[in-house]
C-alpha cells in the first residue's frame, strides 16, 4: 500500500478553502466535506487505489464527512501549518473544483447521498465507515447509468441514478502551450499493452 498524496485532509481543506477564496466564494462546510470526499474518491480511482489523504470518511444523514476535519473547521479555519501539495494531487483537486464547486452544498448532498457507498454505510447506521475501497470501486465506473445499489442498497431494492461522472470525464488534460504560445491539451503518454 502506498502513502497518501498529502500528509493530512488539512492540505486539501485549505487547498479548498484558497481555491474558493480566489473565486470570490464562500464555502460552505457541508460543501468543503463533499469536495473532499468527491476528492478522495477519484484521486483512488486516478491513482490505481493510492489514498489522496490518511482520511476516513463516514456517513451521516447529511452526507458524508470526515469527522476529525468537521470538528477542527466547526469554529472557522484553524490555525495549522500545511505543507504544499504537488503537482498530480493539485491537479486532481483543480478537477474536481471545476467539476463540482460550482454546485451549491444541497446539490452536492443529494446528489452523494444516491450513491451507493454512502447507502451502503448509512444502512448500517449513521456514523458508519464509508469503505474507501468501495468508494474507489463506484467511481471507476461509469457513473452515468442507472445502477442497481451494492450491498444494504440492493437489500432494499434501491436503484440510484448516480450521476457521478465517470473519472476520465472529471480529470481536466492539462492545457499547455507550444512553442508559439498556442494553448495545446496534453495529457500522459502511455505505452500500449502488447500481449
Amino acid at each position: 500500500m502506498r502513502p497518501p498524496a498529502v500528509p493530512s485532509g488539512f492540505e486539501v481543506a485549505f487547498w479548498f478553502l484558497d481555491r474558493a477564496q480566489s473565486d470570490g466564494e464562500y464555502l460552505q462546510p457541508q460543501k468543503l466535506q463533499r469536495l473532499m470526499f468527491l476528492s478522495q474518491a477519484y484521486f483512488g480511482v486516478l491513482q490505481g487505489g493510492a489514498k489522496l489523504m490518511p482520511a476516513t470518511f463516514v456517513a451521516v444523514e447529511d452526507g458524508p464527512i470526515e469527522p476529525t476535519l468537521f470538528k477542527a473547521f466547526a469554529r472557522g479555519k484553524p490555525a495549522v501549518d500545511v505543507a504544499p501539495i504537488d503537482e498530480l494531487p493539485r491537479h486532481i483537486l483543480d478537477s474536481v473544483w471545476r467539476q463540482f464547486g460550482a454546485h451549491s452544498p444541497d446539490h452536492l448532498g443529494k446528489l452523494i447521498r444516491r450513491h451507493a457507498p454512502y447507502l451502503d454505510a448509512l444502512a448500517v447506521g449513521p456514523g458508519t465507515e464509508i469503505a474507501f475501497e468501495a468508494m474507489v470501486d463506484f467511481y471507476a465506473t461509469d457513473g452515468l447509468t442507472r445502477k442497481k445499489g451494492t450491498g444494504a442498497a440492493a437489500t432494499l431494492g434501491v436503484t440510484t441514478p448516480s450521476g457521478a461522472p465517470a473519472a476520465d470525464k472529471v480529470l481536466r488534460p492539462k492545457v499547455m502551450r507550444s512553442h508559439t504560445g498556442k494553448p495545446v491539451s496534453a495529457t500522459r503518454w502511455m505505452p500500449k499493452r502488447v500481449d
